[in-house]
């Protein structure tokens, strides 16, 4: 699919794996709108990437605010590529704690409606905007979404972000499928560690001793690995309904 001129929206686009896939789609000629919440950083990181970006911020597990982003985008033009970044960290919560007490049940639910809710939001937002475009190169539009490595092996604590992510990872296949009769495809990425802002918050030992842990290269993930996957994923018209590791060969260990 071609890129350039075409309208995009990147969700979580203010930082992070976002903000580097946004400045990868402008520099491929995308017009980009960039989405995250109205008290992030989107403004700031639209204005350092020019004229072919914009920030509309909006909330992705809301239904109201979502619609404004996608409505801007077809403002440029057709939209035929979104790139969904946007999600949360888990709560870190074991299942039960030292005294045998559960964990709050509002924990979990929290998690699962950001990242997996707040994906198929993202998801139906932009199938039904793709589905009105006209075939170009044998699709309507592409779509990329973010799981994460903790799909396949979630850590002690993981439970509700390896459920929600895991969720991604399986709806991936099941929404290619089904979006297929409009020419509209639908890939995954499952991050391993990366340098992103979240991780950012760990002391320089501990971000040391994750990016010793991967196998190749022993390095944490830069968000531009993310971009320049995302990108490829958009482009090549023959790569659908797969869930792509992006992880250095990494497999976490249970703590």
């Amino acid at each position: 699919m071609e890129l350039r001129n075409a309208a995009a929206v990147v969700t979580g686009g203010a930082s992070g794996l976002g903000a580097a896939t946004a400045a990868a789609l402008v520099e491929q000629g995308a017009r980009v709108i960039i989405t995250d919440l109205p008290t992030s950083g989107g403004a700031e990181t639209a204005a350092r990437l020019g004229r072919h970006a914009r920030f509309v911020p909006a909330d992705i597990t809301d239904e109201d605010t979502l619609a404004a982003p996608f409505d801007a985008a077809q403002e440029l033009g057709d939209l035929r590529a979104v790139v969904h970044c946007a999600g949360r960290g888990g709560d870190r919560l074991r299942i039960i704690d030292k005294e045998r007490k559960p964990a709050p049940l509002r924990s979990f639910v929290d998690v699962l409606q950001v990242n997996l809710i707040g994906t198929y939001n993202v998801l139906r937002f932009a199938a039904a905007r793709m589905s009105g475009n006209s075939i170009e190169q044998g699709d309507r539009g592409a779509i990329v979404l973010t799981a994460s490595a903790a799909a396949f092996e979630g850590q002690i604590g993981q439970t509700s972000y390896s459920a929600s992510k895991g969720a991604v990872h399986a709806m991936t296949i099941v929404a290619a499928r089904d979006l297929a009769s409009w020419a509209i495809r639908v890939n995954t990425i499952a991050p391993g560690v990366f340098d992103t802002p979240m991780l950012a918050r760990l002391r320089e030992d501990i971000r040391a001793g994750l990016a010793a842990t991967v196998p190749h290269p022993k390095r944490l993930g830069a968000p531009g690995d993310y971009a320049d996957l995302a990108t490829a994923l958009l482009r090549n018209g023959y790569v659908n309904g797969e869930t792509i590791r992006l992880d250095g060969a990494i497999r976490m260990a249970p703590r």
